[in-house]
């Protein structure tokens, strides 16, 4: 462990030269969420806080500002904005999900209950819905203006994991269940699969044209995932983020807005570019000292902001408070990072 810390103090917390998010979590960041309409970001953590900064571009350099926070009872889980950027949703440990009309300051709302803590929150603007899923086991759909679900999903177990590009959602939940709903119809299971990971599922991506979706899992796995049958030789899986014999969690999966190709962040503290179409790996960037439990995109791509802080994956017994200091950096992607390489044969190598 000593040469380890060696190596982190050598390296310093931002080996990639990002920009630092000023003010941040005091704990561990869960999720990290852009908002739709413009630079705003809003993390959540197990300091029981949702926060947002106002994030300013200007040409190479990024500034962050802090705009505004809320509280929860106990730690947040995860985030979603409103698609017309007005407003946030917050869910966690005390089980129910907050509605935050953060752009005109007024004040949070619960408009969403369960009977354990909500691990995912999306918001479908085709739909006017939100949804919720649990580790009670089920998904709900909120109108919010009502108190009661407009409808509960059973899951097969807990949620872990959920994406949403309508009219696609997939749900992934513990014991490595794949469950694929055609928001079209949302009380009906559209297919049922087993991942094509042979560990928990940790997160899960649908693909920007609905067609498929990659699936994330602790042990420095991706699957890609078309769901035409007639697609399924175009599927398969990879592996990285691994150290010698060191293996570690796939945390979190981001695709492009603009180009398409996707990021994935691990608990190795490294974050990538790849390219799904032709199986290759656009761009690796510099290990940081401690995991990235998570990132994300702004809406065009120019900005991917992600966490580096302990992701408890080692247990309590394993958190040095006075070494885990909460970082959230903002990379700006440069277009050779980010943008697919054309096909060449079958030679594309990973």
């Amino acid at each position: 462990m000593s040469n380890l810390t060696g190596l982190n103090t050598a390296a310093g917390p931002n080996p990639n030269k990002s920009f630092e998010v000023v003010q941040p979590p005091t704990d561990s960041v869960s999720s990290l969420s852009f908002s739709p309409k413009g630079n705003y970001l809003v993390a959540t953590s197990w300091d029981n806080q949702v926060r947002c900064w106002e994030i300013a571009r200007t040409g190479p350099t990024v500034a962050s500002m802090p705009k505004a926070s809320t509280s929860h009872d106990q730690p947040v889980l995860c985030s979603a904005w409103k698609d017309d950027g007005t407003t946030v949703f917050s869910g966690g440990c005390d089980k129910q999900v907050k509605m935050w009309p953060l752009m005109s300051g007024g004040q949070p709302v619960t408009v969403a209950m369960h009977d354990a803590p909500v691990k995912e929150v999306a918001w479908i603007p085709e739909m006017n819905l939100l949804v919720t899923g649990s580790w009670d086991k089920t998904l709900r759909y909120w109108d919010t203006r009502q108190s009661t679900p407009v409808h509960t999903q059973q899951l097969p177990d807990r949620c872990y994991a959920l994406t949403v590009r309508h009219p696609l959602m997939v749900v992934g939940t513990a014991d490595r269940n794949l469950i694929v709903f055609n928001l079209q119809n949302p009380q009906t299971e559209f297919k049922r699969i087993t991942s094509p990971l042979k560990y928990q599922t940790r997160c899960v991506a649908a693909f920007p044209d609905q067609q498929g979706f990659l699936v994330g899992s602790i042990e420095g796995r991706v699957g890609v995932h078309h769901l035409d049958d007639a697609q399924q030789s175009k599927n398969f899986t990879f592996k990285f983020h691994r150290e010698g014999s060191e293996i570690y969690s796939v945390n979190s999966l981001n695709f492009h807005p603009i180009h398409h190709t996707f990021a994935t962040a691990g608990s190795d503290g490294a974050f990538n570019f790849w390219d799904k179409d032709s199986k290759q790996r656009l761009k690796a960037m510099s290990r940081c000292p401690q995991p990235i439990p998570c990132s994300t995109f702004n809406n065009d791509g120019s900005i991917f902001a992600y966490s580096v802080c302990y992701d408890w994956s080692k247990g309590a017994e394993n958190h040095n408070p006075a070494t885990a200091k909460t970082y959230i950096f903002l990379h700006l992607p440069q277009e050779s990072e980010v943008k697919g390489k054309p096909r060449i044969g079958t030679s594309g190598r990973k």
